[in-house]
């Protein structure tokens, strides 16, 4: 199989950074990219979700559950007690 040279610039900290996450997984740089580029053909798209962060931050189930047990902890008047206070109750 022929190879082909890629060449592209690239911010000398953001190649620092990923350098040293893809030596911690036991991979250089080149290879991490050939990785990457293998599986876009695989999947024929980028390999990871990109999508924009919702403008409406409440719709996030992370914050809903949040805030759900948040209110929770005020009915039962337990919202300003401390852990300790709460293990007792327990």
């Amino acid at each position: 199989m022929s190879s082909s040279l890629l060449q592209f610039r690239i911010d000398n900290q953001l190649k620092e950074e990923a350098s040293h996450v893809y030596a911690q997984l036991g991979l250089d740089l080149p290879t991490a990219v050939r990785i990457f580029l293998t599986r876009s053909v695989q999947v024929r798209g980028i390999p990871f979700v990109m999508q924009l962060p919702s403008e409406d931050s409440d719709s996030n189930p992370a914050i809903l559950a949040m805030e759900r047990m948040s209110n929770m902890a005020a009915e039962n008047s337990i919202s300003d007690m401390s852990l300790d206070e709460i293990n007792a109750e327990i």
